[in-house]
């Protein structure tokens, strides 16, 4: 067996598990990264993936692996890296581990991430959150349950992952209301309810008693609802919104949407972007700072409060002979 295979699993049971304590998303994030680099190495190379050596993950090997996600397998520049990301991560403890290997694990870990475009972000105006909303049949148990969880996530702006995550008691619906989550990085938060979405989770907690430890938005079986259960559910909802309200259907609506949608109505409010960044879990407001750019309201404001100069108008004519010249070019 070649010095790879134990060290890869040594990185997944030592270093990610048994050190940093990685959450079950980023084992399963890396966990895919890896599967898929030893699968291209392995086809280019023909050998079996347990059959491949360090010196074989070299640079220009990954550069042609993250080509062939962007090309073949029709990945984002994020996805991509994202994916070296997770490479990195690995080299940086084979360094320590098999520094016989340090001028391969060298030129991989000074592979650096290919700049992305940043758009600006997608979020529903209120009209069309009523749409979704009303689009969720409530005659259906599972109707009910579904317009609950897209209420609380616009509301709250959870992610999925800890939509998918919550359990009954992590929903306080007495004073001081609240939703309690572990989001990224094992960071706990409270996020406050409004007097509407606690009404809601009243009453679908009433309609469905359980234990505590039970999924607040489970499946017809009593289990979490996954990440593709929840997406899935969304979408079927939207093709009904789309009849309805015309303006969705040019937006790619997800359940980040609507996240994104959360922190779009808290921003319009007034509220300050570091109130925002608290509200939605962010460990940096550079990253919130993104919404700031999707809201026209704040940019007509600037606009509005911008007074003409007061110079005269008319072209610039140059006083000399020279720039008069090199204004002609």
């Amino acid at each position: 067996m070649t010095a790879l295979a134990p060290a890869l699993q040594a990185y997944f049971t030592d270093r990610l598990i048994g050190q940093r304590a990685a959450s079950a998303n980023t084992i399963g994030a890396y966990k895919v990264t890896f599967r898929l680099l030893l699968g291209f190495a392995s086809q280019r190379s023909g050998k079996a993936p347990g059959a491949l050596d360090i010196a074989e993950l070299d640079a220009p090997l990954v550069a042609a692996f993250l080509d062939h996600l962007e090309r073949d397998r029709g990945n984002s520049v994020v996805t991509r890296n994202n994916r070296l990301a997770a490479v990195h991560s690995l080299f940086g403890y084979l360094a320590l581990q098999h520094p016989e290997h340090a001028a391969t694990i060298q030129r991989v870990l000074a592979m650096r991430p290919k700049r992305a475009e940043r758009n600006l972000v997608t979020y529903l105006t209120e009209p069309e959150v009523d749409a979704l909303l009303a689009a969720c049949d409530q005659s259906t148990w599972t109707g009910r349950r579904d317009h609950a969880m897209f209420a609380l996530t616009i509301q709250t702006g959870l992610r999925i992952s800890e939509l998918t995550a919550l359990t009954r008691a992590d929903v306080t619906l007495t004073a001081g209301a609240n939703v309690h989550t572990l989001g990224k990085g094992r960071k706990e938060r409270r996020t406050p309810l409004v007097p509407s979405t606690t009404a809601l989770l009243n009453a679908w907690l009433r309609e469905h008693p359980g234990a505590p430890e039970d999924p607040l938005f489970p499946t017809t079986t009593g289990r979490h609802l996954s990440r593709d259960a929840v997406e899935h559910r969304l979408a079927r909802h939207l093709v009904l919104v789309g009849a309805r309200c015309p303006s969705i259907k040019a937006k790619h609506v997800t359940m980040h949407t609507l996240r994104h949608t959360s922190a779009m109505r808290l921003l319009i409010a007034g509220n300050d972007i570091t109130v925002i960044a608290l509200w939605l879990g962010h460990e940096q407001v550079a990253t919130t700072n993104i919404y700031l750019h999707a809201d026209m309201t704040h940019k007509q404001q600037a606009i509005d409060r911008t007074k003409p100069l007061a110079a005269k108008p008319g072209r610039y004519r140059p006083p000399d002979a020279l720039l008069t010249f090199l204004e002609s070019l």
